[in-house]
């Protein structure tokens, strides 16, 4: 396996009127394999949302690196940044965050135009609804399906492009039990299939066993336990 991102003592601080500011990130040094589902845990307020956000480029470190494939992210231009989130980057949230008034299908057609894909759209849309066994729903609204429904919408779109990693934050938070397995034994297909990693956060410890690789963050600290 090859490390397809790393942190090297990543710090993240937040300034706070009138006081100091406040150190979310002390120091984290993280990485992930290629081809490997990589487990962020940690309780609400950990930091661990904070550390996916400087991950997938969605905010800055205040100091430290960011390497992904090689490449040291801190000496790309802003437009460069951009289009690697838009190449190669796939995002999966809690809240799912479909557009409401567009059919499952639309929605993935909607990521693709977006990333600019240039193969076989219609063939790729049904492609990916398939392997989440929504082939029978994509000509459904968001408001016709189940929360879990939804999720496996949310990460056939997030796939669609062929990124080269996801970030998945919370992606079971709002489902039961039994649904948040199928998710992650989705997860894992996926990294199969398409080649991709992931990269997700939860604290819920019943999906610790999927990992390939699992860390616990507690209080802006990083520690590496599987």
């Amino acid at each position: 396996m090859s490390v397809i991102i790393r942190t090297q003592n990543v710090k993240k601080s937040f300034p706070l009127p009138g006081r100091e500011p406040i150190e979310v990130l002390k120091g984290v040094d993280f990485e992930a394999e290629n081809g490997q589902l990589t487990i962020l845990k940690g309780r609400s307020g950990s930091g661990k949302t904070t550390l996916l956000n400087i991950l997938s480029m969605l905010d800055e470190p205040t100091s430290g690196k960011l390497i992904i494939s090689d490449v040291d992210t801190s000496s790309m231009s802003m437009s460069n940044k951009e289009k690697m989130r838009r190449k190669d980057i796939g995002f999966v949230f809690q809240s799912v965050a479909l557009v409401p008034i567009m059919s499952a299908y639309e929605n993935v057609d909607f990521a693709l135009r977006l990333s600019g894909y240039e193969g076989d759209r219609d063939r790729r849309i049904k492609e990916v609804l398939s392997i989440v066994g929504l082939e029978k729903r994509m000509h459904h609204m968001p408001s016709q399906m189940s929360g879990g429904e939804q999720q496996r919408v949310a990460i056939a779109r997030a796939v669609s492009h062929r990124p080269k990693i996801i970030f998945a934050d919370e992606p079971t938070g709002a489902l039961d039990t039994a649904t948040g397995l199928v998710v992650i034994k989705l997860f894992k297909e996926l990294i199969e299939r398409e080649n991709i990693t992931i990269v997700m956060t939860t604290h819920d410890p019943n999906l610790m066993d999927w990992g390939d690789s699992v860390y616990e963050m507690e209080d802006g600290e990083l520690s590496h336990v599987k």
